[in-house]
């Protein structure tokens, strides 16, 4: 069969290939709209402060450590250096006859 002088196989051919065509652009169109990638040399900056950071991070979670375990040693200090004052404030006020 022959239409407009094109044949049913020609017409389902070009069918065929403007459904193609279709699909090739909505996927370019996607591609199109994506951030362009990083360059190497950034990439690589990028990992190198990641690196950084994280020595960073741990170095400052090692002296979080030793200020808690600081603080936690002045504390009993403290506690230690009030009892011997209320010790002492009470065997001044018994000396003076209060």
């Amino acid at each position: 069969m022959v239409l407009n002088g094109f044949s049913l196989e020609k017409v389902a051919r070009m069918s065929r290939l403007d459904d193609a065509v279709q699909r090739f652009d909505a996927a370019l169109r996607t591609l199109e709209a994506l951030p362009p990638a990083p360059k190497s040399d950034e990439l690589d900056n990028a990992r190198a402060r990641i690196a950084d950071l994280t020595a960073e991070r741990e170095s400052l979670l090692a002296r979080i450590a030793e200020l808690e375990e600081e603080n936690r040693a002045i504390s009993g200090l403290a506690e230690e250096v009030e009892t011997r004052l209320d010790g002492a404030i009470g065997e001044i006020r018994t000396a003076l006859g209060r």
